[in-house]
């Protein structure tokens, strides 16, 4: 007896497609498309982690700078002793998380009634400010900075009663 057939259409080749006639082959395209999509979607996922490492940078930066400025200027015993002092901690943040000096602002002033700043027993507040070139970004017309980020942190500090008392 001979085996019955459930169709009776006949058998499509297993390897492609037939269009017009001619024989298409699919075999092998998925590894092209993983690798072209992966591409697509890897490449801004990676810029989006370096762009934001660097800004977290300078961002512990500019906070560690406001606070050891605060406490820096408020621990001093007189202004000169403290500028002398803020100028070397700011030295050493700079370097230490690679910020631009020449970018840097710091704003010191002083909150309550005090008339000059720093003053005995005054709440002292210093503010660092930066900004962050994103990474890979040319200078071409000026595009470097456009693409900038500013970063900023403010630190408070009660300043020393003993503040220009020499001992």
């Amino acid at each position: 007896m001979l085996p019955a057939r459930a169709s009776t259409e006949q058998p499509r080749p297993r390897s492609g497609n037939r269009r017009q006639g001619l024989l298409v082959s699919d075999e092998g395209s998925a590894a092209l498309e993983f690798i072209l999509v992966g591409l697509i979607l890897l490449v801004p996922v990676v810029y989006l982690v370096v762009a934001l490492g660097a800004i977290q940078g300078q961002a512990l930066g500019v906070e560690t700078g406001a606070r050891q400025l605060a406490r820096t200027i408020a621990g001093s015993p007189d202004a000169a002793t403290a500028d002398a002092r803020a100028e070397r901690v700011l030295a050493a943040i700079s370097e230490e998380y690679g910020l631009d000096r020449g970018d840097v602002t710091v704003d010191v002033a002083c909150g309550g009634a005090a008339t000059t700043c720093p003053e005995a027993g005054a709440t002292l507040s210093v503010t660092v400010r930066t900004s962050v070139t994103l990474p890979l970004v040319p200078a071409l017309l000026g595009l470097d900075r456009l693409a900038r980020v500013p970063v900023e942190a403010t630190a408070v500090q009660k300043v020393s009663r003993f503040w220009g008392t020499t001992p």
